[in-house]
């Protein structure tokens, strides 16, 4: 199984995300105001994908 490793670029604009406390090439860390939101969101019926692009994330 292939593992996803963030390039530095990829590093470098996924630390200027608000919900993002800690990012490296091997995994990010969210903020617990995005995981709150999230679970939020999520009890509303909305897809995982559109919270992350909402939030400012690209898939």
């Amino acid at each position: 199984m292939t593992k996803k490793l963030f390039t530095e670029k990829e590093i470098a604009i996924l630390s200027k995300n608000p919900y993002v406390t800690s990012v490296s090439s091997k995994g990010i860390t969210y903020s617990e105001e995005f995981k709150h939101h999230f679970i939020s969101e999520c009890r509303w019926g909305k897809f995982s994908r559109q919270i992350f692009e909402e939030a400012g994330f690209d898939v």
